[in-house]
């Protein structure tokens, strides 16, 4: 991967191929290598992924973090590598920088894919916030490796998917606890919901079938984008992108080439 200096922190990123520029951006104890199985679009895209502030090879100076921060730091990488607008794809917290990227830099956004993801994570119920609660105290508590078998196997529930499993659970453990726990704070509270009617550009929502959050969650988001569309991804859990690659890419693929 190659780095580069912005606005005091050094970001890791990759770009491969020739063409219309198209970003990538991971979830939260995610890295670059999220989308490894995206590679094919680097045929057709100048295809870029990047490790987000706290993630992966880029620096984790220490909190408070913020979605606005993520997205801020998206904007000076693309301005460093000289690149004006481009095909923005995001995966949960991906897809909350994504968002927020669309509403504080229309014009580096030429469309916006999101996938399962929320435009907002304000607790809205007393059960919420217990979970919210939760997450954060076995997260304090338990080793990041730990943590990762506990997600895989929810994850990835199917025995042929023991493989993926395992990879998930040794680039989990690589997390810096840290820059983890700045990353989930930063985004308690956070909501562009009221922003939503400003995206003018095309956005694809893409939902998992059994996401953490319903398909209901994702309608709601959708009708409050002027020119957004929904497709839903069956026999599918939280991370699509790998566990589903072939029809992901096809999706996004269809979508991408309308609006070239």
């Amino acid at each position: 991967m190659a780095k580069v200096q912005v606005g005091g922190l050094e970001i890791h990123y990759q770009q491969k191929g020739e063409g219309p520029d198209l970003v990538f951006i991971h979830g939260l104890g995610s890295s670059a290598e999220g989308w490894q199985f995206q590679s094919e679009f680097s045929s057709n895209y100048r295809m870029l992924t990047y490790d987000v502030r706290g993630h992966g090879k880029t620096e984790k100076p220490p909190g408070p973090y913020s979605v606005p921060m993520f997205a801020k730091d998206l904007a000076g990488l693309l301005n460093e590598l000289g690149i004006k607008q481009a095909h923005i794809v995001g995966i949960s917290m991906g897809g909350w920088i994504a968002f927020q990227f669309a509403v504080d830099f229309p014009e580096m956004v030429a469309t916006l894919t999101v996938v399962n993801t929320w435009a907002d994570m304000i607790p809205k119920s007393l059960g919420e916030r217990i979970s919210v609660f939760r997450r954060l105290v076995i997260f304090k508590f338990f080793s990041m490796r730990k943590i990762g078998e506990i997600l895989s196997k929810g994850l990835f529930i199917k025995p042929e998917q023991e493989e993926i499993r395992k990879i998930f659970v040794e680039q989990w453990a690589e997390n810096d606890k840290d820059a983890y726990m700045a990353s989930m704070r930063g985004a308690i509270g956070w909501s562009v919901v009221d922003q939503l009617h400003e995206i003018q550009c095309p956005v694809l929502v893409i939902a998992a079938d059994e996401d953490y959050s319903s398909i209901e969650t994702k309608e709601a988001y959708v009708r409050r984008l002027p020119n957004a569309r929904l497709e839903i991804i069956k026999d599918s859990r939280h991370a699509t992108p790998v566990e589903r690659p072939e029809e992901f890419n096809s999706v996004l693929s269809d979508f991408l080439s309308k609006h070239h």
